[in-house]
């Protein structure tokens, strides 16, 4: 495994993390017993950031089943303030009753970090206010040691780093085969000192090679997910597998400290492992970049109009 620095919180964070919604069953069903043996495995592997978050159904819960033990282990982050498809809520009490209940859930007494989630999706104003002091006030009493917030549209990414001090922040579907936008991001991060977290390296299942199995409609755009079919189709013919090389380009490519990637089986986990240094083809890295869509076509509109 190799390591990277996050920002300037002076943690050094696994190149691959382990992300939970697997875990919660977003993805299809997973047996307790498999799920508990995916968290050792990950810990085992040299994986020390495990993203989760209430909206990941009883991924909390089973991470409190599973880290027993291991906790000083990990960098163990979760999020608040989404809480189902249409169930948002950033108020300063909806906040903190959140991570009290994660903490209770994962049977520890603090987060090494503490995100707000998919803020695009309420106006930014109370998100910047009252849900970025609840962060402040929670870390200041010693529940969490670093703060950030989660999202999707870049202009939402960019304006919470100009207006709000954050430690960390994460994006997702930005640093993929698909779209290399995240660079975008790269710039403000590094003057902000944000720790930038790279996800859905797979574009939610849609460079899998049977396709995308979330348990939501997939929000991708019909550009999007043709130029993902078009990638999945030549690696198929090359033989390739189209995760690996898709996690290879993330993990390799994104610029990122760290790329989350969601896993429910032991043979993918291995797979997004191996990505991290196994040499990429850069031939074909190239032809399948070449089938990315138009520029201008490569992202989609989530959450308020506003916000995008």
């Amino acid at each position: 495994m190799q390591y990277r620095k996050l920002g300037n919180t002076g943690l050094e964070i696994s190149a691959v993390s382990f992300g939970t919604g697997s875990l919660g069953e977003l993805f299809g069903p997973l047996d307790e017993a498999d799920a508990l043996r995916l968290v050792d495995e990950a810990i085992d592997s040299g994986i020390n950031f495990i993203d989760t978050s209430p909206f990941y159904g009883s991924a909390e819960y089973r991470l409190g089943k599973a880290l027993p033990g291991k906790r000083d282990k990990v960098i163990l982050g979760t999020k608040a303030g989404r809480y189902g498809l249409t169930d948002f809520d950033y108020s300063g009490k909806r906040v903190r009753d959140s991570v009290e209940a994660s903490l209770r859930l994962m049977r520890t007494d603090h987060l090494d970090i503490l995100q707000l989630h998919d803020i695009e999706h309420v106006p930014l104003e109370r998100v910047l206010n009252e849900g970025y002091a609840a962060l402040v006030a929670l870390r200041d009493a010693g529940k969490c040691r670093y703060i950030g917030m989660t999202g999707y549209p870049l202009a939402t990414m960019r304006r919470v780093m100009a207006e709000v001090d954050l430690d960390v922040l994460l994006t997702y579907a930005h640093g993929t085969l698909l779209d290399n936008s995240i660079g975008e991001l790269q710039p403000l991060a590094q003057s902000r000192g944000v720790g930038l977290i790279n996800a859905a390296a797979l574009t939610l299942g849609l460079l899998s090679p049977h396709g995308s199995n979330v348990s939501f409609e997939h929000p991708a755009s019909a550009p999007v997910r043709e130029a993902a079919a078009r990638m999945v189709a030549l690696c198929k013919q090359r033989g390739v597998d189209p995760a690996f090389i898709a996690n290879q380009y993330a993990i390799q490519k994104s610029g990122c400290a760290t790329t989350v990637v969601g896993v429910g089986k032991s043979r993918h986990l291995a797979s997004a492992i191996a990505a991290v240094s196994t040499p990429m083809d850069e031939a074909l890295v190239a032809e399948l970049i070449a089938l990315r869509p138009p520029e201008g076509e490569r992202q989609w509109i989530s959450g308020l109009p506003a916000n995008n």
